[in-house]
């Protein structure tokens, strides 16, 4: 899972031992569109991605959309939303509720999709730990405390050593001592002012916009209220609710303690498959809505939410059905899960799988490896998000890539998609986004993008690389239900040749430094599905050799 609020505020945090004041936001001196992230520069001066101006022009080329799936590998969706209801995929070969696998494909009862971090006795993953800490702590007692001669060593013993390395590094080396104290102090009072406040609110689960102007009576519920509408000032987004903050600080404490303690087997406890066997892959259960909706429920919204109904908001792409396919906790997602995800998506229909994780250690990249292959053989496009981390990936790991770890080449079928924001709410680029020239295709906006949020009939934003994706699968989505005829492949080039370069240089993330869009990504600019979609009409869908029909004469015995 992609997050930031709670990072964002957190070096301050450390410095006072309180919520810091922050100052006025450009929310409030100049309040920004909610639907910004869909807008046209030219005539709105907000850098969106121009979905307007590209639905005026297949209408006006009278091009009809094709009905088209997009699968959301992700934490869950909110299956009862107002917004998207209508617009879930639904299995037709499975009969709902009859306990059967009636479409035979081992998953029963799959009709919206699967849980693959669940259990068969119903339960589920909520939480999991991270992959640098699983890689540590089993690789320790064969490397750990041991003089080595790396010299000597096989190749693989060399790789899986400068691993274990990282990962030590990653897990014990880099933990602040600092931050591990005042997490550990800060944890209990969050979870007790928590307490409070959820008793005078009146309900469990509140955000920003909830304590605007409620009047809290106990210290206990002044200091949440004091503490959450600093980070939502902070992030720019007033529905970052309590449970969201609660899990990513319980997150931190989790990744923190790694140092020294081995990582509980959260998953193994609850999915009970074999994780060393990826033959093993009828696993799971069919509740994709879980407990923990909140992120694939708005990235699916920004995809697909109904358009013009009225309702909340819009998403990108009509005549669009989401594929919920649950593989991600609150930690990291492990290799086994994502790469039958994948393949679920798939053989299920999918033509677009949005993909709003990542990670910094993939043990078994072979098996996602494998997936993408799999899914480039059958025409499939893949639009990964970049990560939060503020880093050049590069140069540095980051996983899932493109890159075969087997040194075959790259996958020709994945989209690396890079947050951008607007001058009204940090700059063209989000501060938090990962970047490269040659590892990140483009740029797309995620930095407070409204979509739809669990609850049935509710709304608000959020920030990331993970919304930065599926606005992108959006597109993909518009481009490719108009254009039904062209390849996955064609469908990526219309969207990198076209995207929109700053005028000037942009500050390159988490540095003071400035360098031009193409110096941090491959297509260097924002992408525009009005451009992408010109693009694409012009392109001819490519030609494939007719199957010369088998001969129907038969010899005669004397030939």
């Amino acid at each position: 899972m992609l997050k930031n609020y709670f990072k964002i505020l957190l070096g301050a945090l450390l410095i006072s031992g309180s919520a810091m004041a922050q100052g006025t936001t450009a929310k409030e001196k100049d309040p920004i569109p909610k639907n910004w992230h869909l807008l046209d520069q030219t005539t709105t001066g907000f850098p969106g991605v121009s979905i307007e101006k590209a639905y005026a022009f297949v209408q006006a080329k009278n091009v009809k959309a094709k009905k088209i799936t997009v699968a959301v590998i992700d934490s869950g969706i909110d299956t009862l939303h107002e917004d998207l209801k209508p617009i879930l995929w639904t299995n037709p070969g499975e009969i709902p509720g009859n306990g059967i696998d009636d479409d035979k494909n081992g998953y029963v009862d799959d009709v919206h999709g699967w849980n693959f971090i669940g259990g068969k006795d119903g339960r589920n993953v909520k939480v999991d730990s991270y992959e640098g800490a699983r890689v540590y702590h089993s690789l320790k007692g064969k490397w750990e405390g041991k003089k080595i001669d790396v010299d000597s060593l096989s190749a693989a013993d060399k790789k899986e050593y400068k691993t274990f390395l990282a990962a030590k590094k990653a897990t014990a080396g880099e933990v602040n001592p600092a931050q591990t104290a005042y997490l550990n102090q800060l944890l209990p009072k969050m979870l007790k002012a928590d307490s409070a406040m959820q008793k005078e609110i009146g309900k469990a689960e509140y955000d920003g916009n909830d304590l605007k102007e409620f009047s809290p009576a106990s210290a206990e519920a002044k200091m949440i209220k004091s503490f959450i509408l600093q980070i939502s000032k902070a992030n720019n987004s007033y529905e970052i609710s309590n449970v969201q903050l609660l899990d990513e600080l319980s997150g931190e404490m989790r990744k923190a303690e790694s140092a020294t303690k081995e990582p509980e087997p959260y998953r193994q406890e609850i999915v009970k498959d074999n994780e060393n066997d990826i033959n093993d892959r009828y696993y799971g259960n069919n509740d994709i809505m879980a407990s923990t909706p909140f992120h694939g429920t708005h990235c699916s919204g920004i995809i697909a939410a109904v358009r013009n109904n009225g309702l909340g908001m819009d998403g990108v792409a009509s005549n669009v059905n989401i594929m919920m396919v649950r593989a991600v906790p609150d930690g990291d997602e492990h290799d086994k899960d994502i790469a039958l995800a994948i393949r679920y998506a798939v053989d299920n229909g999918a033509k677009i799988i949005s993909m709003s994780f990542g990670k910094d250690f993939s043990p078994e990249k072979e098996w996602v490896d494998d997936a993408f292959k799999y899914a480039e053989s059958k025409g499939v496009l893949l639009v990964q998000a970049a990560g939060n981390a503020a880093k050049n990936v590069d140069s540095t790991e980051s996983f899932p890539n493109d890159t075969y770890a087997d040194g075959s080449g790259q996958a020709s079928n994945v989209i690396t998609v890079g947050a951008s924001g607007n001058d009204k709410n940090g700059g063209f680029t989000a501060s938090f986004s990962n970047y490269g020239k040659s590892s990140v295709d483009v740029f797309a906006p995620g930095v407070g993008i409204y979509s739809t949020i669990p609850g049935g009939n509710t709304y608000g934003n959020a920030s990331g690389t993970s919304m930065a994706c599926p606005l992108v699968a959006g597109v993909a989505a518009f481009i490719w239900q108009h254009y039904p005829n062209l390849t996955a492949q064609q469908v990526k080039t219309a969207i990198e040749k076209t995207t929109q370069a700053p005028k000037d240089s942009v500050r390159i993330p988490g540095t003071n430094e400035k360098a031009l869009m193409s110096d941090i990504s491959k297509s260097g600019g924002i992408v525009n599905a009005y451009e992408a979609v010109k693009y694409a009409s012009t392109m001819s869908a490519p030609v494939t050799k007719p199957k010369m029909p088998k001969a129907t004469i038969k010899k005669s015995k004397v030939g």
